[in-house]
């Protein structure tokens, strides 16, 4: 499945879900290879070491049932406004478990755009482990 705005929506709709008008919070969405969308949110605690990013939880599913993300989106929820966010470092790595054409969405001034991860990090780190400079397999991931 492509990024669309169906599954900004969906982010959306659970942020909207998790948390009532006039507070802010944040969600996100993935789509699965057979056209599922899987949403989550992230843990909000008082020791910041232990929360987690809004994708982390739709990515654990994904992965217990053995599925593949093609794309994701993070949305945040100020007051006044929703943000569109490009996924954060840790999230490009635990993406990347699914490959290099994994979409994503990353601000502009009209709205977002879809970006693949090879796009958004075209020097990603692990390709300095595959012999050829390609990114790696998803089955690397496993070894």
């Amino acid at each position: 499945m492509q990024l669309d705005q169906v599954l900004v929506d969906a982010a959306i709709a659970q942020a909207e879900r998790r948390w009532p008008a006039g507070e802010s919070g944040g969600a996100a969405a993935v789509y699965l290879d057979d056209g599922r969308i899987l949403t989550s949110v992230g843990l909000d605690n008082l020791n910041g070491g232990v929360s987690l990013c809004h994708e982390t939880g739709a990515i654990c599913q994904a992965y217990t049932l053995d599925k593949k993300i093609t794309a994701s989106v993070c949305v945040y929820r100020d007051r006044e406004r929703v943000l569109i966010l490009p996924p954060c470092g840790i999230c490009q790595e635990r993406l990347a478990l699914w490959g290099p054409d994994v979409q994503v969405t990353v601000p502009n001034v009209t709205g977002w755009i879809a970006r693949t991860l090879r796009e958004v990090n075209p020097f990603y780190w692990g390709s300095q482990f595959t012999g050829d400079g390609t990114w790696p397999a998803p089955e690397a991931h496993f070894s």
